[in-house]
């Protein structure tokens, strides 16, 4: 399955599946199966909104704004569409393409199933607020978006959501990203062919992405790709006290670093706000740590990015790395600011090559060997004539047959005269004794 990691969303057709759940505020309340109200049916004022953003001390990110916004950095969100014409998301959208075939040409049009998912990843990422203190603010709030829309979860769209995806990467690549976000998962630790060559291409373009681990909650027991492709800096979640969260995160040998994924506040579509449960906001909230470490240090490559914030997370009293927190909890504050030795190991680009190397073998055709090339036959060579012997030579001796004919026939011949001669001896003495 694959689809945008909507933590208790329903189960979609084969590609991607969300991984969060909403719970409604104020008057633009969006009310999913089980979801209930947190604020009455009056408005929601938009710093009651703020104060609701406890990640943003909690992290480290108000402390790393000192130092950086995310300013110049683009991320893209492959999702559901980003509608940037709230109020929180004004400007913030910089470019975009529908690669469903069911929304518009910018992204912006909400398409698929639970179609606010989109919207809600990137208002968490590089949201602006409505004023001073005021609405919802990213922890990348300088940050710009490029709405990639994909259509989770509908039959209407005649290219597949894997494929869809595939397309939706090469796009971000090509028009500028500096960060992909996946807030999505296929539920399955494999993903398509055709995904080697879309995560490839943005390795290779020096591109960071950020998947979500999935959620336990929507039946994800187990990180599931992409969160599962090597090189992609994978996220799980926690709750607000820093422990593992149980329905809002999977777990998996893959997960990087965890961040908060409980009680988060977005905004949806057309205005409002939500808070939200899952690893599909705690991506987002991960790509905008990418996005601000990108901006403080824009000579550094993905790998040394990745790194930065591997290395400053924080283990929070637990032994890492764990299937459960990866590194640890993510430091924004020291993930911008903190001395940290330089990346060791393979990039992205050779991790995911050497697995395609190892795993796509029996995938690969053989290369034909070519048949051998017919040669013409090669003559034979008749042997050199003998040298001419003069024929007195043959009855001479040589060194041959001294060797081994003429010497050992002598000694044999002088033996045997000598054993004649002394039998005529003991002959001649035996008869002159019978005389006697």
């Amino acid at each position: 399955m694959t689809g945008p990691s909507a933590g208790l969303g329903p189960r979609v057709r084969p590609g991607a599946r969300r991984t969060g759940s909403l719970v409604a505020m104020g008057l633009a309340a969006m009310l999913l199966s089980g979801a209930s109200v947190v604020v009455d049916s009056a408005p929601a004022h938009a710093d009651q909104v703020r104060d609701l953003e406890y990640w943003l001390n909690d992290y480290g990110f108000s402390q790393a704004w000192a130092k950086t916004k995310g300013a110049g950095v683009k991320v893209a969100v492959i999702d559901t569409g980003v509608d940037g014409s709230v109020p929180d998301l004004a400007g913030v959208v910089v470019g975009g393409t529908d690669v469903s075939g069911l929304g518009s040409a910018n992204g912006q049009t909400p398409v698929g199933d639970e179609n606010s998912h989109g919207t809600l990843v990137a208002s968490l990422l590089a949201g602006r607020g409505t004023g001073p203190g005021n609405g919802v603010i990213g922890v990348a709030p300088e940050a710009s978006i490029l709405s990639v829309s994909v259509a989770f979860g509908t039959s209407q769209a005649s290219v597949s959501n894997d494929d869809q995806i595939a397309a939706g990467i090469r796009w971000a690549v090509d028009n500028g990203a500096d960060v992909i976000n996946m807030s999505l998962t296929r539920n399955t630790l494999d993903w398509p062919i055709s995904w080697d060559d879309a995560f490839l291409y943005a390795f290779e373009h020096d591109v960071v992405v950020v998947a979500a681990a999935g959620n336990r909650g929507s039946g994800t027991t187990e990180v599931g790709a992409p969160a599962t492709i090597p090189g992609v800096l994978t996220v799980a979640g926690v709750d607000r006290n820093k422990a593992a969260s149980f329905d809002a995160s999977s777990q998996g040998i893959t997960i990087s670093v965890a961040a908060p994924s409980e009680k988060l506040v977005g905004v949806v579509p057309g205005g409002g706000y939500v808070q939200w449960d899952g690893t599909s906001a705690a991506a987002p909230i991960v790509s905008g740590l990418v996005a601000l470490v990108r901006a403080a240090y824009p000579k550094l490559d993905a790998a040394g990015v990745m790194n930065r914030i591997v290395a400053t997370a924080n283990p929070n009293g637990h032994s890492v790395p764990s299937p459960i927190y990866g590194n640890g909890l993510i430091d924004a504050a020291a993930a911008v600011t903190a001395a940290v030795p330089a990346a060791g190991g393979p990039t992205p680009t050779a991790l995911l090559k050497d697995w395609i190397h190892i795993h796509r073998r029996a995938d690969i055709e053989p290369t034909p060997v070519p048949e051998p090339t017919a040669m013409a036959p090669v003559p034979a060579k008749a042997d050199p004539a003998l040298p001419d012997r003069p024929v007195a030579a043959a009855w001479l001796p040589n060194q041959l047959t001294l060797a081994y004919i003429s010497t050992p026939l002598a000694v044999l011949l002088g033996f045997g005269i000598l054993v004649v001669l002394f039998g005529i001896g003991a002959t001649r003495q035996f008869k002159r004794t019978r005389r006697k």
